[in-house]
């Protein structure tokens, strides 16, 4: 049987990993357009827990990847210069190039033939395979033109964004929000190597249009968040790596495969970055789609029914609340200027509808004695 991955990201390299390790005698190929050294953006960070589906699947890559990962046990809520800590919210993180450094070498020990430089604008450029797997992202070229079968939509949100890497070592994941003239900011921080830290800038669209940004050149627009975070970034410039201003898309799909094409990771949907769980569910995807094929064996049709039928329910619940977590921060403007520090991450923390006061309190005791204090 042969398998053909358009996409050298998280989902396309696991998934080539586990499929080549349970049946060595498949050829597996993955096809990716960037060189193996280059990616973009710089951190990825791992909801707390969120890699215990990869402890239970894989232990030996669980073991070896959460080596090379930082974590913290808290979050931060930076308003109006008051931090306020939410005890047992924690993170891990690694650098997105590290990660794919890390599952290059394995795929290649399992037998795996990657292509890197190589680009595609169809299927038909991987040749005759059995199972063809888009993991090329939300800008899928297997996916382009056929978006009937798959059922595409698409909501773009409004906000706009930015993700910036900076060499200053944060603590914690830490939202600080900031207000200037021109309207409202707010900042995803944290370190994801003992020395680099993701710096991700999002504002509202009055604000981005009110500031200009749209009609900076890059250095420009660096230069203006400085300004804005200067007080975090302690004078350390911020790194820009195809840092482009853009919207979030909220994509998913009515339908997960089409003929022998099956679609992984942000493809197939996109979570959006506020909830941590992108590369989380890239990586359960591959996972599940590899256990499918464990059960059925290279019955194409079934395993690509059973993948669906069993990893959708999971994949709808979380991006249902990722969903949710988008929609706070498209009001976040309003809620800065009616709520304290301490309302805000409360706000902040209920965001998705999953977490009640009685959860939250058993989860997070000392933050939450602060909220009651202050109501």
């Amino acid at each position: 049987m042969r398998i053909a991955i358009a996409g050298a990201g998280p989902a396309g390299l696991l998934f080539a990993l586990l499929s080549k390790r349970r049946h060595p005698g498949w050829h597996v190929d993955v096809v990716e357009q960037n060189p193996p050294g280059a990616t973009f953006g710089f951190g990825v960070v791992f909801s707390e827990g969120a890699l215990a589906f990869l402890e239970r699947d894989a232990p030996d890559l669980h073991r070896l990847l959460t080596a090379r990962m930082e974590a913290w046990p808290m979050q931060r809520i930076v308003h109006r210069d008051q931090v306020v800590e939410i005890d047992g919210n924690g993170f891990s993180a690694i650098g997105r190039l590290e990660l794919l450094q890390f599952l290059q070498p394995l795929c290649r020990e399992a037998g795996v033939a990657l292509h890197h430089g190589r680009s595609i604008a169809s299927a038909a450029d991987l040749g005759e395979a059995d199972l063809v797997v888009a993991a090329d992202g939300v800008n899928s070229v297997l996916r382009a033109g056929r978006e009937g079968e798959f059922g595409t939509r698409t909501e773009w949100l409004g906000n706009r964004f930015a993700w910036y890497g900076v060499e200053q070592p944060f603590d914690c994941l830490t939202l600080t929000f900031r207000e200037n003239v021109a309207g409202a900011f707010v900042a995803h921080h944290y370190r994801y190597a003992p020395a680099m830290s993701t710096f991700l800038v999002e504002c509202d669209e009055p604000t981005f249009h009110r500031a200009g940004l749209g009609r900076m050149a890059d250095a420009d627009s660096r230069a203006y968040c400085e300004r804005v975070f200067a007080a975090e970034l302690g004078g350390q410039p911020l790194i820009s790596n195809k840092s482009v201003w853009r919207r979030f898309p909220l994509l998913s799909n009515g339908h997960w495969s089409a003929g022998n094409t099956v679609l992984l990771g942000d493809a197939l949907r996109t979570m959006h970055f506020s909830i941590g769980s992108g590369t989380r569910a890239a990586f359960e995807d591959a996972i599940a789609l590899d256990r499918a094929f464990g059960e059925t064996g290279e019955d194409v049709p079934a395993a690509l029914a059973a993948f669906e039928r069993i990893r959708r329910p999971v994949v709808d619940k979380l991006y249902a609340a990722a969903n949710q977590s988008s929609y706070w921060y498209e009001k976040f403007p309003e809620k800065m200027a009616r709520l304290d520090a301490v309302g805000l991450a409360y706000d902040y923390m209920t965001r998705s509808g999953r977490l009640s006061d009685a959860r939250l309190t058993q989860m997070a005791p000392k933050f939450m004695a602060k909220v009651v204090a202050a109501r």
